[in-house]
């Protein structure tokens, strides 16, 4: 795909960390893209390389951390940018929602301050009362009161605080938005609220919107495709309606049977599980790295690392067994 018609195009990108014990490889190879307007939803278990690689997008990697690949973010590769204009891509280009809401904010400093200092920076020809009446349209937007702009975080719920950060997130009018797990810690309603507000702002505002999640389910409900990763490479990508209902590589099948059904006693009682972890990025097993936990494992899976081939429209899977009855 052409690196302007995205708004995000990762292209073979590798994430190794330097470590006492020596490299720790936490992405490995990865291509991604996500589209104006479209909803890409990144799954997998925790220590998979979701964080890391969304780290990629606005440079918010450590120092021990080395990049490789391109990150292109509205044609422009953060990695190799200047720091002027990686200051400008921030927060106008691209913005991120960070997990954890209480943890991100500042607890000293009214919302509406924390919201309006973004735009103060990206847009200081603004006046006072310009900039004030943006954090209080803003507010609204995410279904707040323009009088929550004087609460400080902590007098804020765990879903008020969340729709804060999407408002930050949108201050500066930017075309990629990043959700790392933004529905971590809230209870189901809050939870599907925050989903309906993010599929509504995508909606009416265009913006590409990359969101992390290591439930299947949330993610096939709010996005148009889902990536699914393990051990550093993505595994399975397509459709998020067909990722989640008719899964192909037996790591999405074993993700999306880890939660109970509506209407399904049986999954109810006795969700599917996984055996074993993940394995140690720095001591992969040789071959598919995910054959060691698989219950379809054949002797040829230990030989080489498969391959992401497509198995249909849109449909690459990286497993040597798929298509087979």
């Amino acid at each position: 795909m052409d690196a302007v018609s995205a708004v995000l195009d990762l292209r073979d990108v590798t994430v190794t960390y330097r470590t006492a014990e020596g490299p720790l490889p936490a992405v490995r190879g990865v291509d991604l893209t996500v589209r104006p307007g479209e909803v890409v939803g990144l799954a997998g278990e925790s220590g998979c390389g979701k964080s890391t690689l969304v780290g990629t997008v606005l440079r918010l990697q450590p120092a021990s951390a080395t990049v490789e690949g391109e990150v292109l973010v509205l044609g422009q590769d953060v990695q190799s940018i200047s720091w002027g204009k990686l200051r400008a891509l921030r927060w106008a280009g691209a913005s991120i929602v960070f997990q954890g809401a209480l943890h991100s904010l500042n607890p000293v400093q009214r919302i509406g301050a924390q919201i309006a200092e973004p735009i103060r920076l990206h847009e200081p020809e603004l006046s006072r009362q310009a900039v004030d009446v943006r954090v209080e349209e803003l507010l609204e937007q995410v279904g707040l009161a323009a009088s929550r702009k004087r609460s400080y975080p902590h007098q804020l719920s765990g879903g008020q605080r969340q729709r804060v950060m999407i408002a930050m997130a949108l201050a500066c009018r930017p075309q990629l938005v990043v959700a790392d797990e933004p529905t971590t810690a809230l209870d189901v309603m809050v939870q599907a609220q925050i989903l309906d507000l993010l599929k509504d702002l995508v909606r009416d505002l265009g913006v590409g919107l990359l969101i992390i999640s290591h439930d299947l389910s949330v993610l096939a409900d709010i996005c148009d495709r889902v990536v699914v990763m393990y051990a550093g490479r993505i595994v399975e990508s397509g459709r998020a309606n067909e990722v989640f209902t008719d899964p192909l590589h037996p790591y999405t099948k074993a993700l999306s049977g880890a939660f109970p059904r509506i209407g399904d006693p049986a999954a109810r009682y006795a969700p599917a599980g996984l055996a074993g972890d993940p394995p140690d990025p720095r001591d992969l097993p040789p071959g598919c790295s995910f054959a060691p936990r698989c219950p379809l494992a054949v002797p040829e899976c230990t030989v080489a690392e498969p391959p992401l081939v497509e198995v249909g429209p849109g449909r690459p899977v990286a497993c040597i067994r798929v298509g087979e009855s």
